[in-house]
């Protein structure tokens, strides 16, 4: 489908854009997502008719934007909350030609790699909604519809909402920066883990990192850690601490809350042996989902680690 062209002849006519390819139907939900009876009851609803002043993007494009919805695409979100970090790859997945302000047609376009090359999907702007609530991933700020258009496009792309219930984070990645991944398991950790994440963080990969527990999705263990669920990597450093240096790593939770409880998360007591301008500039003590934690940690809460670079 041709973006321009489709929108051209929506606004010669008067017309918002309605995609007979991936249709305001159960269908493009998928059979197996809900159970019937709710199926049905899916009410699909423009941004324009669920806010007064929708925009696409607002005050930039954050990792906080995302609050993960009813669907389990963790995997996915989790990559495009670190794509957020890294605006090179994200300029190319999320065009800047479109919006609710000028030429609104109904109609916007998203890109994704698949098999060697560049694929623009375009969709109407019809969202999924069940009992006044979205259905897919929703704005933080209740205007910003960018995370929820995306996330429809890479269900059109992969055939369903249904088929973005689970995956693997480690083909997000890829998919979203024509990169090369590489992954390694936390259980048989490299040596050098700690330089690795530092190297990778100042090299500007992405990075996202599993909990175990295929059969245990979602499950809140008592220190905050979800198990069967994929996180973002968001920083990685060094920092004075008592009579040598902590290596730190920085995480942060697609569900936009749901936080690390142990050493070195948001109130921890470690913080307070920490020099204030280390302190100031590392700490955010919010419940956005975002929190850090000691390597060590990091290994034995998490199964895998997954970074992503545009090169080797």
């Amino acid at each position: 489908q041709d973006f321009r062209a489709l929108r051209a002849s929506c606004l010669s006519q008067g017309l918002l854009f309605e995609d007979a390819t991936f249709p305001a139907h159960a269908s493009s939900i998928g059979a197996t997502l809900l159970p019937e009876e709710k199926l049905w009851q899916i009410q699909w609803k423009r941004p324009t008719e669920l806010q007064r002043n929708p925009h696409l993007i607002t005050d930039g494009v954050s990792r906080f934007d995302i609050m993960q919805g009813e669907i389990g695409d963790c995997w996915m979100l989790a990559a495009l909350g670190s794509l957020t970090l890294r605006k090179q790859f994200l300029e190319n997945v999320l065009p800047k030609d479109q919006g609710f302000q000028d030429d609104y047609a109904g109609i916007f376009h998203f890109r994704f790699w698949q098999y060697g090359e560049w694929v623009d999907v375009v969709i109407d702007d019809r969202l999924p909604c069940l009992n006044g609530r979205y259905l897919s991933v929703h704005p933080r700020t209740s205007n910003e519809f960018w995370p929820s258009l995306l996330e429809k496009a890479y269900a059109k792309l992969q055939g369903s909402y249904q088929n973005l219930n689970g995956g693997y984070l480690s083909d997000a990645l890829v998919d979203l920066t024509g990169g090369v991944q590489v992954q390694f398991s936390l259980k048989e950790p490299p040596p050098d883990l700690e330089e690795i994440l530092r190297a990778a963080d100042r090299s500007r990969c992405l990075m996202g990192c599993s909990t175990s527990g295929q059969s245990r999705r979602n499950i809140e263990l008592r220190n905050g850690i979800v198990q069967g669920h994929a996180y973002t990597v968001t920083g990685a450093v060094k920092v004075p601490y008592k009579n040598g240096w902590k290596h730190i790593i920085r995480i942060w939770n697609p569900w936009g809350h749901g936080e690390w409880k142990g050493p070195w998360s948001d109130n921890s007591p470690q913080w307070d042996r920490v020099e204030p301008k280390y302190r100031e500039a590392l700490l955010r003590n919010k419940d956005d989902g975002e929190f850090w934690m000691s390597c060590k940690d990091f290994q034995e809460q998490f199964s895998w680690l997954y970074i992503c670079n545009n090169t080797p």
